[in-house]
C-alpha cells in the first residue's frame, strides 16, 4: 500500500510538472505562431531571387566597370562614380522589394518592426546617425571623390567606394580599408589628384656640396620628361635647397612632375630614379658624404 501511494504522489508531482512547463510554453508559442502568420512564405523565394537577380546585378556592373577601366583609362573615374551610385540604388530596391514581398504589411508588422527599431536604435543611434550625417556631408561638400588617391590617417591608396555609413580606400598594397564617415568630420584629408587622371609625384635627390649643380639639374629634368609616364602639358620642376642631415650638409634636388595616370605613380617614380641614379654614375655626380660612408660600412 506504501508503494502505491508512493507511485501515485510521484505520477501526482509529474503530471504537475509537465503541466508548468506547458503553461510556459505556451506564451512562447504563440508568439512564434503569430510572427509565423505575418511572413508571406510564397514571397520568401520570389525573394531569394530578387536578391540573386540584384548580385547578377551588381557583378556583371563591376565586370563592365573593370573592362572599361582596362580599355579605356580616361572614362575610368566616370565609370566608377556611376557604379557607386548604381549599387546604391541596387542595394535599395532589393532590400524595399524583399521586405514588401516577404512581410505581410499591417498593425502588427509596423508595430513588430517599431519595437524592434527602438530597441537597436537606441544602442546604435550616435554612431550611425554621425556616419549618415557625416556621409552626405562628404557627398555634398565632396573633399574627395571615387578614384581619387588620398592619405588619411597614415593609409594611402585609392578611394574606391563612398556610401552612407562608410568609405573604402584600396592600398598601395592591394589592403581594403573601411573607414567610418564620422572619421572625415574631424580629421585632415589629402587628395592627390581631386577628381583627375594625372597627379603631382614629388621625388628627392641628395648630392654633395661641391657637385654640379645645374648639370645635376638637367639630368633630373631630362629624365623626367623622357619618361613614359609623364604627363607633359604640366609643368616640370626641379628645386634646390641645402639640407642638414645628421650634421652633415647636402643639396637636396626636388623634382616636381605629373604621371599622367595615378596608377603608374610608383612606376613613374622608379623609372625616373633608375634614370637619374644611372646618369649620375656616369657623370661622376656623387652623393652626400653621410650616403657614401653608409654605404663603405655595408
Amino acid at each position: 500500500m506504501k508503494i502505491k501511494a508512493y507511485s501515485t504522489l510521484i505520477l501526482l508531482t509529474l503530471l504537475c510538472s509537465f503541466q508548468t512547463q506547458a503553461e510556459a510554453l505556451s506564451p512562447n508559442l504563440d508568439s512564434l505562431t503569430e510572427i509565423a502568420s505575418l511572413i508571406r512564405w510564397s514571397g520568401v523565394f520570389i525573394s531569394m531571387l530578387v536578391l540573386f537577380v540584384a548580385w547578377l546585378m551588381l557583378k556583371f556592373t563591376q565586370n563592365i566597370v573593370d573592362s572599361i577601366s582596362n580599355q579605356f583609362a580616361q572614362r575610368r573615374m566616370l565609370a566608377q562614380k556611376l557604379q557607386s551610385f548604381f549599387q546604391f540604388f541596387v542595394y535599395m530596391t532589393a532590400g524595399i522589394s524583399v521586405f514588401m514581398l516577404s512581410f505581410r504589411v499591417d498593425d502588427r508588422v509596423l508595430t513588430l518592426i517599431g519595437g524592434t527599431l527602438a530597441v537597436s536604435v537606441g544602442f546604435a543611434m550616435k554612431d550611425l546617425a554621425a556616419s549618415f550625417i557625416a556621409g552626405l556631408t562628404v557627398m555634398i561638400d565632396r573633399p574627395f571623390q571615387v578614384g581619387d588617391r588620398v592619405t588619411f590617417e597614415g593609409h594611402y591608396g585609392d578611394i574606391i567606394a563612398i556610401g552612407l555609413r562608410s568609405v573604402r580606400m584600396c592600398t598601395l598594397t592591394d589592403d581594403i580599408i573601411t573607414i567610418p564617415n564620422s572619421k572625415f568630420l574631424s580629421d585632415v584629408v589629402v587628395s592627390g589628384n581631386y577628381g583627375a587622371l594625372d597627379m603631382q609625384v614629388v621625388i628627392p635627390f641628395h648630392v654633395a656640396l661641391d657637385q654640379d649643380l645645374s648639370l645635376a639639374t638637367d639630368i633630373i629634368r631630362e629624365a623626367a620628361a623622357s619618361s613614359r609616364y609623364i604627363h607633359l602639358p604640366k609643368p616640370i620642376v626641379v628645386l634646390v635647397k641645402q639640407d642638414i642631415s645628421d650634421s652633415y650638409f647636402a643639396i637636396k634636388l626636388t623634382l616636381k612632375a605629373y604621371v599622367l595616370d595615378i596608377k603608374y605613380e610608383k612606376l613613374f617614380e622608379t623609372d625616373i630614379t633608375l634614370k637619374v641614379m644611372q646618369e649620375f654614375k656616369k657623370q661622376q655626380i656623387c652623393p652626400p658624404a653621410i650616403m657614401q660612408s653608409t654605404r663603405l660600412t655595408r
